[in-house]
């Protein structure tokens, strides 16, 4: 199995807790913060992912191998990883009054979820006589944007690259 090439960490004042304001690599929202309907203030919450584009390669006897390609998306923060159907656009933006939850795994932890998932995606699809070679072409470290909403039957979430909203629990 390869090792993914990496982009930068984000900056070490954007680990975990509140920040007045801080630099954050993020998936490009389609739902600006001032575009939310808020009977007050807009907060924000910056979740942690990685994505990869990955590939596993079956080696197959007497025809050519064959490569399945896959988008793994790995949410360092309840530890999971899940398919995804593109790769993210991502960008570098300044976030004021942001929460950034911590990643609960390491990049080693991270790359291991993300090539467990590719190895049972591969099972489920094709019978393999052999391990699936799972190879990385890129991934990227960013955050995707929450905004919290106070609303006078109750506050929202609103996720900011799909534009759903889920009432908060007390």
């Amino acid at each position: 199995m390869s090792t993914p090439r990496r982009p930068p960490e984000p900056p070490a004042d954007a680990t975990g807790g509140r920040h007045e304001r801080t630099e954050l690599p993020v998936i490009t929202p389609t739902v600006a913060r001032e575009d939310v309907d808020s009977s007050g203030r807009v907060g924000a919450v910056a979740y942690p992912y990685r994505v990869y584009d990955a590939v596993a390669t079956i080696e197959r006897p007497v025809i050519t191998d064959r490569d399945i390609d896959y988008i793994v998306t790995v949410d360092r923060a309840r530890r999971l990883a899940v398919r995804a159907d593109t790769f993210p656009e991502t960008q570098t933006r300044t976030v004021d009054d942001v929460l950034v939850i911590p990643s609960e795994l390491s990049d080693e932890q991270t790359c291991r979820k993300a090539e467990d998932a590719v190895f049972k995606w591969t099972l489920r699809k094709v019978a393999v006589g052999s391990e699936p070679d799972v190879t990385f072409a890129r991934s990227v470290d960013a955050y995707k944007l929450f905004w919290i909403a106070s609303r006078p039957d109750g506050d929202v979430i609103v996720d900011s690259v799909r534009g759903t909203e889920s009432p908060l629990a007390d």
